[in-house]
């Protein structure tokens, strides 16, 4: 009995011909850039020039955050017993999960709730950031997206923002992720800051991405800087190393401009 054919909508191999949404790859190739073909891959289609940009300054924003966060602890960990780079890295990506990078999908799912009863309300941003901020505090829940141990300020939300403003893209989303952020301040008398989760959570509210796939943009951005902990890891240190993450200093190259 023929076994029945199943469906993909994705790429299409041929001898000598690649299609990917489409689009020939090899033609692709020298005409977009990765963040562009990302783009392509997830939602069937190229970006705007300003969705482009936007997929790109979120990237950036990712891409590495020092030795302390689980995933490159795991991944140097893996690497300093021995394993190869792509055991290493499994390791790492496996780390992402709820408490580190999982904010993205439950900030999404938060403002676009929030975004919807705006609207079936007829409320302003402000009443429903309120509204949404009580209903957490009574069921003892914290806001996703929002705080970070580190930065006070997160200064890589400042510039998604900026950026989002200056392409056209900031729009009720981010609206209502800075009212939640004023609405908690007024709430406790201290600011607790739209982190650089919240910050791409709303950004791809904007873009209409589905919160699903809110994890993915996190381990797109975070691999570069995996590969080179993991690569650091296995040409500069002694193996079988404890690691402790706050017994570190950095001997890089001091701060420079572009």
């Amino acid at each position: 009995m023929k076994e029945e054919t199943w469906k993909t909508a994705i790429t299409k191999v041929e001898p000598n011909k690649l299609l990917l949404r489409g689009y020939r790859i090899d033609e692709l190739m020298g005409n977009i850039t990765f963040a562009q073909a990302v783009f392509l891959a997830i939602k069937g289609e190229l970006p705007s020039e300003k969705e482009a940009r936007m997929i790109d300054a979120m990237l950036v924003s990712s891409i590495d955050h020092g030795v302390t966060p689980p995933s490159c602890l795991s991944a140097r960990t893996i690497a300093s017993a021995g394993s190869p780079l792509n055991a290493a890295l499994a390791g790492g990506i496996l780390a992402i999960s709820k408490h580190h990078g999982g904010a993205i999908e439950d900030s999404m799912k938060v403002i676009q709730e929030a975004v919807r009863r705006k609207r079936e309300m007829n409320k302003t941003e402000e009443e429903m950031a309120h509204i949404i901020l009580t209903e957490y505090k009574e069921k003892n829940k914290r806001l996703p997206g929002f705080g970070h141990r580190i930065h006070t300020k997160d200064p890589r939300t400042i510039k998604l923002f900026q950026i989002a403003s200056d392409l056209g893209i900031a729009g009720e989303y981010v609206g209502m992720a800075k009212a939640l952020e004023d609405a908690m301040e007024q709430s406790s008398g201290k600011r607790l800051p739209i982190n650089v989760d919240g910050a791409i959570g709303a950004l791809l509210c904007e873009m209409q991405f589905p919160s699903e796939l809110a994890n993915a943009f996190f381990i797109l951005a975070r691999i570069p800087g995996l590969v080179a902990h993991v690569y650091e890891e296995q040409t500069r240190m002694k193996p079988m190393r404890f690691i402790n993450p706050k017994d570190h200093e950095y001997d890089g190259i001091p701060e420079r401009k572009l």
